[in-house]
């Protein structure tokens, strides 16, 4: 069974259109030593956050619980970003063929 999920985004009036164009991020090489890593530190965050849910604990920034998942986070978004992002199919078709980034052709001098 396949399902889908949406968000609504909400742009404010005064953005212009360039910026309001979603931008998709490029894929990572994640090793299995960093999915493994990943994978520990999700299970983490997830689990200090049902435990703060359950609690019904105010919400405060300077909550030992708050900031020990905004500590998995940072550290989760490190592991993750320290991957080598993956070359989309475009990009290594231009370098296969030895072509300039962005379609510019150059028919020489």
């Amino acid at each position: 069974m396949a399902t889908t999920t949406t968000t609504a985004l909400s742009i404010p009036d005064s953005t212009p259109l360039d910026s309001a164009v979603a931008v998709r991020p490029k894929r990572r090489r994640i090793t299995p030593r960093a999915g493994h890593a990943l994978e520990i530190l999700g299970h983490a965050i997830g689990y200090l956050t049902d435990e703060f849910v359950e609690e019904a604990a105010s919400f405060s920034p300077h909550n030992a619980q708050v900031e020990a998942v905004q500590l998995l986070m940072a550290l989760n978004r490190q592991v993750y970003f320290e991957c080598p992002e993956v070359p989309t199919f475009s990009e290594r078709w231009r370098s296969m063929l030895h072509l300039e980034p962005a379609g510019r052709f150059s028919l020489g001098a």
